[in-house]
């Protein structure tokens, strides 16, 4: 793979917003379940029950046949969870009628051997490159489901300290919000998938051009798709992702719908809000070096959840209730 090929695909995942906007957006996993066997759907079922719904072109499906709903850019968090819950209730409803239950749950336990409802050569490609490090790949595709909250990258300084905040908050904030814990829990199955590609740790906060930091992960994860540096920049699963204008936070379990906004607006108050922001990041900076045993911990139910609580302004209390 050409060094500088891959830095200059790589610059375009950096390139950041033109200015300073708080849009918020979110993608939200669900397991589609027969009401009567407690099976899984297969998305053709799913698919013939929207037709023609306003919301359909938001639905895509993972390969084990979680359905998942993209939501477009809304102006704010409280815009963003709005739409999704109503969005949420409308595809619940139509399902119901045709015997299907949305499950939010972050892991649902799948037979690895269970065949996927998608297969496609890259997907194909990626199991078997998965398989190599065990079933967690296979169990990753199947039985796993997350909230992922897509935020405004901001220009200058104020957008490199959105990225390095959020490598270094995300392990108290993954505890917080863990629905699941263990070594069968959804972030432990993300840990196991392949190190290389996933970054865990504090490899992308090495040095001061996180550009070439992210080029360095590209360059040292195993390539096994057959297109080109772009494709292959596809197959990179880091908690934060890199996409140009925003930054998508993947790392978080599924929430309940009811639930989103402690997560969502918790992230971007953190993110937009410069004084905390900054000051924040200041609080976290000896963080760096234990990164890769706060993922752990975190994964394993032991990671420090009052602090991910007081990184979202959240009172634990309201999140019990």
């Amino acid at each position: 793979m050409d060094p500088q090929q891959l830095r200059q695909q790589v610059a375009k995942l950096f390139a950041r917003g033109p200015r300073r906007s708080t849009g918020t957006a979110v993608e939200q996993e669900f397991f589609s379940i027969a009401l009567v066997s407690g099976g899984s759907v297969d998305p053709a079922r799913v698919r013939a029950a929207i037709i023609g719904r306003p919301y359909a072109a938001w639905i895509s499906f993972e390969p084990g046949g979680q359905v998942e709903l993209s939501l477009p850019r809304a102006r704010g968090p409280a815009a963003a969870v709005a739409q999704l819950r109503e969005v949420t209730a409308a595809l619940a409803n139509d399902l119901s009628r045709r015997g299907i239950v949305l499950d939010s749950r972050p892991v649902r336990p799948v037979d690895p051997a269970t065949p996927r409802y998608l297969s496609s050569p890259r997907y194909d490609a990626m199991e078997s490159y998965f398989d190599r490090f065990g079933p967690a790949g296979r169990r990753m595709m199947r039985g796993t489901t997350s909230t992922q909250v897509c935020l405004d990258w901001w220009p200058g300084a104020a957008g490199i300290e959105q990225w390095r905040l959020l490598l270094l908050a995300g392990p108290f904030i993954a505890a917080a919000t863990a629905r699941t814990a263990g070594p069968e829990s959804r972030l432990s199955t993300w840990l196991a998938v392949d190190p290389t590609r996933t970054a865990f740790d504090d490899r992308l906060l090495h040095g001061d051009d996180p550009v070439a930091a992210y080029a360095d992960l590209a360059a040292t994860a195993g390539c096994f798709v057959a297109g080109g540096v772009a494709d292959h920049l596809t197959t990179l699963f880091p908690p934060v992702r890199p996409r140009g204008r925003y930054l998508e936070i993947r790392f978080p379990d599924s929430q309940p719908t009811a639930r989103t906004d402690v997560l969502v607006s918790g992230i971007a108050g953190l993110l937009y809000d410069d004084e905390r922001r900054r000051r924040t990041l200041a609080a976290l900076s000896s963080e760096r070096p234990p990164l890769a045993q706060r993922w752990h911990d975190a994964a394993l139910g032991t990671g420090d959840v009052d602090r991910g609580f007081a990184l979202l302004g959240i009172d634990p209390r309201r999140v019990a209730a």
